[in-house]
């Protein structure tokens, strides 16, 4: 079993393959964090030997042993007001007023299977998969109990962490802080890497030594943002992508988040993630319980590589669920880049002939569809169809392109509302406001009240009635601004700190009943783009709109941060048009077709517009793209280059049996009289041989690793690279 206790000295060990997590309940029944990474088989307690750190009290059971503090100790998840000044994972406010939250030991206990929560997404797995170990602990005065939850599933390398928080009393309480996630290091050099960004420059990698202080990667936007993402690296000063130790943190959370990492007085550090403490708080009644969401945690000691090889296939195999969590998804065609708002059914059956033609799966029509909607002014909240610009309704245009041999899809964009709207002007009670200040717009638009259950009920019945009344097979579920203005009339004055949280428990509610109603459908996540790639999201939709910006130079930024915690399969992906939307730069289409495919396949212009030469290569793009699809979607993915440094990005898809090898890749600037760039490809077995179909030559395993292989001679700025090697015996 992949969970040991030792009931006589209290000691808890997770095994994993490739990893050993340990903890401790001493003799005051202190939790206490011992260690995680490479497997000791030893109890690590002897390390933590502490001085009488001035400044650092001691709790009062440990009398003169002044050495004894929990300030200074390792905890496994700490607490406000007791005498730890670093960053807390809890803090609540009692009925007499007072802050403090002293937990210690009372039980555990082991289950077979993974763990679920009630009304938030989880990883999953089955009996023969994982197991679950949970600590209860109990505060030394009053009648709150926090369970400490791990799922284990030891093939994976992967350790899940929440926590519950229950009254046990019988009198109210106040959560004010409630982390998913305490992680302390108690020695080694540590960096740390985030991905920080903004609107169409997502999830860009910022590596730093740890300073002494706090830092932090948070948002407070009500969604999980594109400033920064809920998931961060720890990583030696040696750690490289083949070498090294490292720690992987990613939340499944798709509101409002905080990560703080302190380096301490003593050089030791402390990750907390979890839900945003600012605007957050949670009334527990007695025999409440209230649930954190889950972290995702993996620890390497071979580099970061197998760190995103460990997160790729957990949420490829036990986040993402459905129809469409392993399988291939359609190749797409999405109007929006060639008309926005301004088409009609002639104008979209032109696209569609076009897209048939040239071996399209997937016609989605994006915005613009539905109320008085020309612009982004109005409409938002009206969902039905515009028969001014649809004639004959959403039945007779998705009958049309079914006829043609393509699947029809649908943009939506369900948690928002223009104040030009029926629906605005019927229930303006249900957008969020404060009732006595004016809103802030965004967009031009207002975002409706997740927590109402009446909206809830309004968005799945509406939604449900255009998803009956036409063969729709996707759907594109966006959300265009930041969430502020919290207030609630579903809460009382002294309960609004309830809203962010409670916003996001209602999308997932509504998410949960829409794709269970329509399991045949394939469910795309967007937020702008970004703003909400989490694993979170994954649980519902199994792809996930990776950026507004289309362009191919930047999309290999933004996908090389993506590739740290998120697998390929989530990416959506496409080919747009040049002069680029977002940028104006001209890129090749193979260039283009090649970074998209890096993701779920598509394109998002005009096929009409494209030269014949530029047709016959979507033909032939579309063609490879089946064919290499299973491939780059469930092979092993490696980063061969770092697009934020070198001249060129470079990635690399291997089969699991190591068979067949896709190197994909763009070299952003032809220089004059220069030399060729070459990389060393990784993941081959070293006794084989591997033929190079371009050309047929033969290298063997070793010699492609060891000493790599030229790039190809590029000519113009964004040349495109491709390389198919086939294992030769």
């Amino acid at each position: 079993m992949a969970i040991r206790i030792n009931e006589k000295t209290g000691l808890f060990q997770i095994i994993t393959k490739n990893s050993e997590y340990q903890m401790k309940a001493d003799k005051y029944g202190v939790l206490k964090h011992l260690w995680y990474g490479e497997k000791t088989g030893t109890d690590m307690d002897y390390l933590l030997k502490y001085p009488d750190v001035g400044f650092s009290g001691n709790i009062y059971e440990a009398g003169n042993e002044r050495t004894y503090s929990l300030d200074t100790l390792p905890l496994e998840y700490s607490c406000e007001g007791v005498g730890d000044y670093r960053i807390p994972a809890a803090a609540v406010t009692n009925p007499d007023g007072s802050s403090a939250l002293d937990l210690r030991y009372k039980s555990y206990r082991v289950t077979k299977g993974k763990y679920s929560i009630n009304g938030l997404p989880a990883v999953y797995a089955d009996e023969s998969e994982a197991d679950t170990l949970e600590i209860i602990l109990k505060d030394t005065v009053s009648d709150i109990e926090v369970t400490l939850k791990y799922g284990v599933i030891e093939k994976l390398d992967i350790i899940t962490r929440c926590v519950s928080i229950t009254n046990m009393g019988t009198e109210p309480v106040t959560i004010t802080r409630a982390a998913s996630l305490c992680l302390d290091i108690p020695h080694e050099d540590w960096e740390w890497i985030h991905f920080h960004g903004r609107h169409t420059m997502e999830r860009q990698t910022e590596r730093m030594p740890l300073n002494h202080g706090i830092q932090e990667s948070s948002s407070t936007r009500g969604t999980s943002s594109h400033q920064q993402n809920p998931s961060v690296l720890l990583c030696s000063p040696d750690c490289t992508e083949t070498s090294g130790s490292c720690i992987g943190a990613a939340l499944m959370y798709s509101g409002s988040f905080q990560t703080k990492i302190q380096l301490d007085q003593l050089n030791q550090v402390r990750l907390v993630m979890g839900i945003h403490p600012d605007m957050f708080s949670w009334e527990l009644k007695p025999s409440d319980t209230f649930d954190t969401p889950e972290v995702i945690l993996s620890y390497s000691g071979s580099g970061m590589e197998t760190l995103s090889h460990n997160f790729h296939r957990v949420i490829r195999e036990h986040v993402c669920r459905g129809k469409y969590k392993l399988a291939e998804r359609p190749v797409l065609i999405n109007n929006w880049e060639a008309t926005y708002f301004d088409f009609d059914e002639k104008k979209i059956l032109k696209i569609a002939e076009q897209a048939v033609e040239l071996g399209v799966d997937l016609l989605v029509l994006d915005d613009g569809w539905f109320g008085k909607r020309d612009d982004d002014c109005s409409g938002l909240g009206d969902w039905f169809v515009n028969e001014e610009k649809l004639h004959g309704g959403l039945g007779n245009l998705a009958e049309k392109i079914n006829t043609m041999g393509m699947k029809f899809g649908l943009w939506f964009e369900p948690e928002m509302v223009s104040e030009d709207s029926d629906l605005y002007r019927k229930r303006p009670e249900w957008a969020i406001k404060i009732p006595t200040r004016k809103p802030v717009r965004g967009r031009y638009q207002l975002v409706l009240d997740m927590t109402n259950p009446e909206v809830r009920e309004y968005l799945f019945d509406t939604i449900s009635k255009v998803l009956n009344s036409a063969n729709i097979s996707y759907v594109k579920w966006d959300m265009n601004r930041s969430i502020c203005d919290w207030y609630t009339p579903c809460l009382s004055p002294d309960r609004q700190g309830e809203m962010p949280h409670r916003y996001v428990l209602g999308l997932y509610e509504l998410l949960e009943r829409l794709t269970s109603a329509f399991p045949e459908i394939l469910f795309e996540g967007c937020s702008g783009g970004g703003g909400r790639f989490d694993a979170g999201m994954l649980y519902y939709c199994p792809q996930i709109w990776c950026s507004d910006d289309t362009d191919a130079y930047e999309r290999t930024k933004i996908q090389y941060g993506t590739s740290f915690f998120y697998p390929v399969s989530a990416v959506g992906s496409h080919v747009s048009a040049v002069p680029n939307h977002q940028t104006g730069r001209v890129t090749p289409i193979e260039t283009r077709a090649v970074t998209a495919m890096a993701g779920s396949f598509g394109y998002e212009l005009d096929l009409n517009t494209l030269s014949e030469s530029e047709k016959q290569d979507v033909k032939k793009q579309i063609v490879r793209f089946r064919k290499d699809g299973p491939l780059i979607h469930n092979g092993l993915y490696y980063r061969l280059s770092d697009p934020m440094t070198d001249k060129f990005a470079v990635w690399e898809y291997v089969s699991e049996n190591r068979k067949e090898v896709l190197v994909h890749g763009v070299i952003f600037h032809t220089e004059p009289n220069h030399t060729q760039y070459h990389i060393r490809l990784r993941g081959l077995l070293p006794e084989v041989n591997y033929r190079l179909a371009e050309n047929g030559n033969i290298y063997s395993g070793a010699a492609l690793m060891n000493g790599g292989i030229l790039l190809p001679k590029s000519w113009g700025d964004y040349a495109p690279v491709e390389m198919h090697f086939i294992a030769e015996n």
